[in-house]
């Protein structure tokens, strides 16, 4: 019993970890949530498929051998404690009883009377009551005295069953989960010679044999991903080295996906309406599935457990990075696809892995920031937005993430968003880029122009990456701020301020600086670059406004305002490391519904087995075992006649049982008492 206790602590503990930590979600989602090193030590203990980790499993049997030979060891010694009725307790362990009373010196018909009222009032309490005649009370005991009980009675003895029902509830649990687990899938993959298959690249016709499953695998808990306008009949079982295809009985058709949204972003309701077609019987049936109202056929039951992108069309735009060129690359491709961009230097593979049409997120002046928007938008490449004040939940508007690998297939993904957001005053695109899955985005933010477009930023790109557009607005900026002496010097500074971005961004220029001037001339001299970086700059801009037939904007703060962001969005975009900058121009969204497709032939085992655990509970806390002994015997040392002796027993104490016997002892001290002369 000790050791099945301490299997049961071992279960409990890892269902609560089971139950606080998802199970079976992407790795990626348990990095960001654990970080790194402790994804992978939790990955090790098999934390994040605990219900079917093969130690858990382990404990599961052991706790189900050692529990039922507790209970098949145990059982029928309590049933024969149950119906005992202890007839041989003797007088003399009187005074060893809690709850005892006593009746001196009664004439022998007083006694019988007593012992009558005594049997009543028992019966009433619904005790069961056995009365032995003297002969009997006499051959009760070995030695054949009189010190056996006359009057022996009890109730509760099958309170006794409340153990044996919680104790057989915890065998049956076990075997309902052991029967649920993957272990009958497991021995009949071994049996059918199935090992798991990586799905990346398998149609529906070129699934191997031996990575799909029969419909009459016993138990399973697979994933069944469908768009809108699609049907399956293939589920994914993962498993650790791969997955299992399971051959549904049936066809699952997805109509259409509902889903509505509370105001702070979190789905409100979500459900698919399907159509199943049986492919034994061909019988078609429509069903609504919702979270909690899941659609049952044929013991299999298929619940709404998520949502996902169907392979939505993207209208996207691919804007050079490098090089004096802007003209964008447009592309249609839809989520799941890639496509080979070439140019003279390499070959990269843009590939979309992801979209949401809505993002609601928390920015802006007002409330405390909402910390999850904090981590996901604050930028890293630039300046970080306001984390102190925001303001309401909004709707931010789609984003898309894609990946640019390499030809030795390595890759970045980008997050992009569709639309510009406002952030700390001004509207700005957000395009986030990390080199691996558990690197959290870090995000450029570019300045959206006055059409709310990034033609102004990619037009003082392209002009910023052109040696001669730099050279003339150098010499246009000299000829504005210098008389005729000046301007040769201060035009090659301000070329070599722009060179020097151009080249490797502000961080570049503050290098050159620290090389070129003293400490002590740095702050002062670091004060005049920056005022002939940000003049220069804007006649960049404006020369390559005049280059595409656009007049020269008039200097305003706004606009300024504007040329400094898109100074250092310039400068940051060369830490992407990317040649092409993707956005969206337009979509047309597919959604998916995840389904989950569950076969639990232990799951009425299982609320068996809860059942009597309930009753068990209860039986063990309510149903209370006591007895009650009544000796009669000659009261020689009080000078003659009859004593009556009763004692009482119950395992535990409680103030019912004390107001019981009180009553019984009132029943007993009631006997009139005669002492003899």
């Amino acid at each position: 019993m000790r050791f099945a206790i301490s299997a049961l602590s071992i279960v409990c503990i890892a269902s609560a970890i089971g139950t606080i930590v998802s199970q079976n979600a992407a790795p990626i989602n348990y990095v960001n949530q654990f970080g790194a090193f402790w994804a992978e030590v939790f990955s090790r203990f098999d934390l994040f498929r605990v219900y079917n980790a093969p130690w858990f499993l382990l404990v599961m049997v052991l706790m189900l051998v050692s529990t039922s030979l507790c209970v098949v060891r145990n059982t029928p010694k309590m049933l024969r404690e149950a119906r005992a009725w202890r007839e041989n307790v003797r007088e003399s362990a009187f005074s060893a009883f809690r709850y005892r009373a006593a009746q001196e010196g009664l004439l022998p018909e007083d006694s019988n009377a007593t012992i009558d009222r005594l049997e009543a009032a028992l019966r009433a309490k619904s005790f069961q009551v056995r009365r032995l005649n003297p002969a009997a009370a006499q051959s009760a005991t070995p030695s054949g005295n009189l010190s056996a009980p006359v009057l022996v009675a009890k109730k509760g003895g099958m309170g006794r069953l409340g153990y044996i029902a919680a104790h057989l509830s915890i065998v049956i649990v076990c075997l309902g989960g052991l029967l649920d687990s993957e272990i009958p899938t497991r021995v009949m993959a071994w049996y059918w010679d199935k090992s798991p298959v990586q799905l990346s690249g398998l149609t529906h016709d070129t699934i191997p044999a031996s990575g799909k499953l029969p419909q009459s695998t016993p138990s399973f808990r697979a994933n069944l991903l469908i768009p809108e306008g699609e049907r399956s009949d293939l589920a994914v079982l993962s498993q650790p080295t791969g997955a299992f295809l399971l051959d549904l009985p049936f066809e699952l058709e997805l109509k259409q996906f509902r889903i509505e949204y509370y105001n702070t972003g979190m789905p409100k309701l979500f459900a698919s309406d399907v159509v199943l077609r049986d492919k034994e019987s061909g019988e078609t049936r429509t069903a609504t599935i919702e979270v909690n109202k899941p659609l049952i056929h044929d013991g299999i039951a298929i619940y709404q457990s998520s949502f996902d992108d169907g392979g939505s069309a993207l209208k996207l735009q691919a804007h050079p990075i490098v090089g004096p060129t802007r003209k964008p690359l447009e592309i249609d491709l839809n989520v799941g696809q890639s496509v080979p961009l070439r140019s003279a230097q390499q070959t990269l593979a843009l590939e979309i892995s992801g979209f949401k049409a809505i993002n609601v997120e928390s920015i802006g002046e007002g409330e405390p920031i909402n910390e999850v928007f904090k981590d996901h938008v604050a930028s890293v490449l630039s300046p970080a937005v306001n984390r102190e004040k925001t303001k309401l939940l909004q709707n931010v508007g789609a984003s898309f993430n894609y990946k640019l690998r390499d030809e030795a297939g390595q890759a970045k993904e980008f997050h992009s968003y569709m639309l510009p957001i406002e952030l700390e005053g001004s509207k700005v695109f957000l395009t986030g880029v990390r080199a691996s899955p558990d690197e959290q985005f870090r995000y450029l933010r570019i300045p959206a122009d006055d059409k709310e477009s990034l033609d102004e930023f990619l037009r003082i790109r392209a002009a910023m990456n052109d040696p001669e557009l730099r050279r003339q607005a150098s010499a246009s900026f000299a000829r504005a701020a210098a008389p005729e002496p000046m301007r040769p010097a201060l035009a090659a500074s301000a070329q070599r301020a722009l060179d020097s971005v151009a080249e490797g961004g502000l961080n570049n220029l503050a290098t050159v600086l620290e090389r070129s001037i003293p400490e002590a001339e740095r702050e002062r001299a670091a004060d005049v670059v920056v005022r002939m970086l940000s003049g220069a700059f804007w006649e960049t801009w404006q020369l390559a406004r005049q280059r595409d037939g656009l007049p020269r904007l008039v200097s305003t703060e706004d606009r300024q305002a504007f040329a400094q962001r898109a100074l250092t969005a310039y400068s940051d975009a060369l830490l992407l490391e990317a040649p092409l900058l993707v956005t969206m121009r337009d979509f047309t969204e597919v959604k998916a519904s995840v389904f989950q497709v569950t076969r639990s032939p232990g799951q009425a085992t299982v609320y068996l087995g809860s059942l009597l655990l309930v009753l068990g509970i209860f039986g063990m806390l309510y149903v209370q075992e006591r007895r009650v002994w009544v000796w009669a015997s000659d009261a020689q040392s009080a000078g003659g006649g009859v004593r009556l002796r009763m004692a009482a027993s119950s395992p535990r104490a409680s103030m019912d049982f004390d107001r019981e016997f009180s009553e019984l002892k009132g029943v007993l001290e009631q006997a009139p008492s005669r002492k003899p002369s």
